[in-house]
């Protein structure tokens, strides 16, 4: 993945934002949180209000399996904990390892916005405005354990990954390459992209790999639909920033973690599972001739045509 310096808002727009691409962004003005945000600063900033947080025995997350189990910590206690390598105190194990994903006061109904949910550590931040106010989604604030993997998913918005304090590796696929991720909604079965299970994946070799390393300071730009697979090198504290690239009436209202496919899409959907379930109503012979018929049609009107 390109790393550019100091790109300006001009130039994103104008350059970078049309190619679709994902771009590590460095030298930009994110404010004192880059400084600041100790163990220390960030425990009594924000005091021992109450989080919830996954809790994961393994470093690898598979939310298909729910292998991590959801408890709720004060702040100050959790940053501690989550810096830790050993704990003393523990809910799973000794070195199990803490993520946390801040999100609204009501998940059904409330955004996760980082000026609401830890106004305090908000006022630190600066965040790169390349898009218009009336586009803001979301700033999800993160905070994960040294070691911890998330699984490899899509958003539907664009975003900007702004890691303020330690290092992540992340591994990114283009949406081009959805067939050969083995996909659940909007999720990848292959957890382990590093030393995938190719017997029980073998078109996974055919996906292409970009990657890139984020150190404190810089800013990944994941276009919508992206997939990326995150993993902390070090304990670190980050801030994903969601806005609207469709218009706004393209996406479900119930949508509060950016994640819902646009509503045209899940319309789509629906609509070819009903004609999948009429083909059920012919022969195996005739329902193999239609389908691929089907797939044909949908190649030659909905596909792209460059290649790249």
């Amino acid at each position: 993945v390109e790393r550019l310096d100091g790109v300006t808002r001009e130039r994103f727009l104008r350059d970078i934002y049309p190619r679709r691409k994902p771009v590590v962004l460095t030298g930009l003005e994110l404010g004192t949180c880059t400084t600041k945000w100790t163990i220390d600063y960030l425990s009594q900033a924000e005091g021992s209000k109450e989080v919830k947080i996954h809790v994961s025995a393994v470093p690898q997350m598979d939310f298909l399996s729910k292998n991590f189990v959801y408890r709720t910590l004060p702040f100050d206690v959790f940053v501690r904990r989550a810096a830790e390598v050993k704990h003393k105190e523990y809910f799973l194990t000794e070195d199990e390892k803490y993520y946390l994903r801040s999100v609204g006061e009501d998940v059904r109904k409330d955004i996760a916005d980082i000026r609401k949910q830890f106004p305090i550590l908000a006022e630190d931040v600066h965040i790169p405005e390349y898009f218009e106010k009336e586009q803001f989604f979301s700033s999800v604030f993160r905070i994960s354990s040294a070691g911890l993997q998330l699984w490899t998913h899509y958003d539907v918005m664009d975003n900007f990954l702004i890691q303020v304090t330690g290092k992540k590796r992340v591994v990114l696929y283009s949406p081009r390459d959805a067939p050969y991720l083995y996909l659940s909604g909007t999720k990848s079965e292959v957890l382990d992209v590093d030393n995938p299970d190719l017997e029980k994946y073998p078109l996974f070799v055919k996906a292409k790999r970009y990657q890139c390393v984020l150190e404190a300071g810089d800013v990944l730009f994941i276009p919508a639909l992206w997939f990326h697979n995150v993993i902390s090198e070090e304990f670190g504290v980050a801030l994903n920033v969601f806005w609207k690239h469709l218009p706004a009436e393209s996406y479900d209202k119930t949508d509060t973690y950016g994640n819902k496919d646009p509503m045209a899409a899940s319309r789509a959907i629906q609509i070819l599972d009903r004609a999948l379930k009429t083909l059920e109503e012919l022969p195996e012979e005739y329902r193999d001739f239609y389908a691929r018929r089907m797939v044909l049609r949908i190649q030659e009107k909905a596909y792209r045509n460059d290649c790249g």
